[in-house]
């Protein structure tokens, strides 16, 4: 409880005061706010995973599609023809006849790093082919023996 010292007062009882005291509940607020602005960052933490198969709906494909394949050697395919990465640009120019919009089917091994595929798709975007649409497995529907393919289309803007 707070109180007054009145000199012109004669009694020695001191006068109450019903003001609530913000202080302590600003330095609460203070500290919590610190501690949301540490934790926050240390919340978000890089995990590797496995990423599991694409449950998309199957995209309807081209007659004859455009597949660039990165292996787990990291060595690239365009279509059945392994090609270095300085030479995709031409190979892709070959295979499509030069339409910058032709859909490319980009496919990767698992075990390909994140880093290293999305090099393949720095170098289909720098070489103009923006239509890159990701290969994945389905989920295998029930009774199914192989899992089918889907393409999810991602818009690669320069």
């Amino acid at each position: 409880m707070a109180g007054s010292l009145n000199s012109s007062s004669d009694s020695d009882d001191l006068v109450e005061s019903h003001e609530i005291n913000v202080t302590p509940f600003i330095d609460v607020m203070l500290v919590l706010l610190i501690i949301f602005m540490v934790a926050a960052p240390l919340a978000t933490v890089d995990v590797n995973v496995d990423l599991p198969a694409s449950n998309a709906a199957a995209q309807p494909r081209p007659d004859e599609p455009l597949y660039v394949t990165v292996q787990e050697d990291l060595t690239v395919s365009v279509g059945d023809d392994a090609i270095t990465h300085a030479d995709l640009s031409a190979a892709l120019e070959r295979a499509t006849g030069g339409d910058r919009d032709a859909r490319v089917f980009l496919r990767a091994d698992r075990a390909v790093a994140y880093g290293d595929l999305m090099t393949v798709m720095n170098l289909l975007r720098m070489a103009g082919y923006t239509k890159i649409a990701l290969v994945g497995l389905d989920a295998a529907p029930a009774g199914a023996t192989e899992p089918a393919t889907t393409g999810t289309e991602t818009d690669a803007q320069p």
